[in-house]
């Protein structure tokens, strides 16, 4: 065990070009192996070409691809500098679009070099699994990075431009919303919310048909949701949640509500604890808890999407300013193996099959961790404390 801890501490592996070159590898990987076989990347295409031509854009297409497309209006005219050239070359820029966008945000965080390796090192391989899919998801975990950053910063103007970039592309993403209350200029971040939401809103229409043809998009964008929640309660692959776990343990199928509002509640009971706000590791940790909740509560949460409660469990550990019990390893590594792990050939084929996904037990470990992060953030004082050295590099 010595070996192993002495071995994790050489200088290698606490370098950032070591995980810049290891993060720029996973896009290559994806490439290689997804060139002749990325649904998703044509979905993304065909949303592109389909909005040039004044199609539907959510309806399907089963001559380019074997899905329906579910993002906003906006999403097909951010996607066309990945949709206008070579199939082959699109999907290589797209992964490494990706890729640098999370990696970058992660970088442009107020975490500590601690936390940024510990993301860095903890979520590469789940990295991988979202690039596989080639989802947007990762670029929605960059954007409410990016949104907590911002207000961190003051930079509240920009803030919302993430906020609503991201909830304009998938609606979940308004979960940014959660860090208003740590703004010092809150009508500042109103107006521009607004500003960027009719920005959005009216982006694709220049080159998309106009005002008409926008608006009737967003109708059927509307209805496509709908339409994707009734399916996602019947789908194995999808509503990999604690919605979907519990129905699926339980067996029972129940309005989701029942779930959603007391997770709603736990979520903002915290907020009542106007004397913590000032400490960075509590506001920290309702990132944490953002980054996580959007997924437990989604019936849309699928296995590509688990990029961004990971982060969350991440910031979890590690902006604790106590020391971490060894039960909290010892939930890291749970989080790891069968969270991140148990997509992948790593993991027993049998009880990936037989257990994890038809009971979505992917959200098993990461819901442990958001109902003990909900008790922590009630009960704790974050108040800084004296750290190791490791957690304050």
């Amino acid at each position: 065990m010595k070996q192993l801890v002495d071995f994790l501490k050489k200088p290698f592996l606490r370098d950032y070009r070591t995980l810049f070159g290891l993060w720029m590898l996973l896009p290559i990987i994806m490439w290689l192996m997804k060139m002749t076989r990325a649904n998703n990347y044509d979905i993304y295409r065909g949303s592109f070409w389909n909005a040039v031509r004044g199609w539907n854009l959510y309806l399907p297409n089963p001559e380019e691809y074997a899905d329906l497309h579910h993002y906003g209006p906006v999403f097909s005219l951010l996607f066309a500098p990945f949709a206008i050239g070579p199939k082959w070359v699109g999907l290589l820029l797209w992964g490494i679009a990706l890729t640098l966008f999370l990696y970058w945000a992660i970088r442009k965080s107020q975490f500590t070099k601690y936390q940024q390796l510990f993301i860095l090192w903890f979520c590469a391989h789940e990295m991988l699994t979202a690039l596989y899919m080639q989802q947007f998801n990762i670029a929605i975990a960059a954007t409410i990075l990016l949104s907590y950053y911002l207000i961190e910063k003051e930079k509240d103007f920009w803030a919302a431009f993430f906020i609503m970039l991201g909830t304009f592309v998938k609606a979940y993403s308004i979960v940014g919303l959660a860090f208003f209350f740590f703004s010092k200029h809150k009508g500042k971040l109103i107006v521009a919310l607004i500003f960027w939401a009719i920005v959005m809103f009216v982006a694709p229409m220049p080159f998309f048909h106009g005002w008409d043809y926008i608006v009737s998009q967003y109708h059927e964008w509307y209805i496509s949701l709908m339409n994707k929640n009734a399916e996602n309660t019947v789908n194995i692959m999808n509503n990999i949640s604690l919605l979907g776990m519990v129905h699926r343990i339980s067996g029972v199928w129940f309005n989701d509500l029942w779930l959603i509002v007391p997770g709603m509640v736990l979520f903002a009971l915290p907020y009542l604890r106007f004397s913590q706000y000032k400490y960075v590791a509590f506001r920290q940790t309702v990132l944490a808890s953002s980054l996580m909740f959007i997924i437990l509560f989604s019936t849309g949460s699928e296995s590509s999407g688990y990029i961004t409660p990971l982060i969350g469990v991440v910031v979890w550990y590690t902006a604790a300013p106590w020391k971490r019990s060894k039960w909290d390893v010892a939930l890291m590594v749970f989080v790891f193996i069968l969270s991140s792990m148990s997509p992948s050939d790593l993991f027993p084929a049998y009880l990936r099959k037989e257990f994890v996904q038809p009971y979505a037990l992917k959200a098993l470990p990461v819901t442990i961790v958001w109902l003990k992060l909900c008790y922590e953030m009630l009960t704790k004082d974050y108040q800084p404390q004296l750290q190791t050295s490791n957690n304050n590099e």
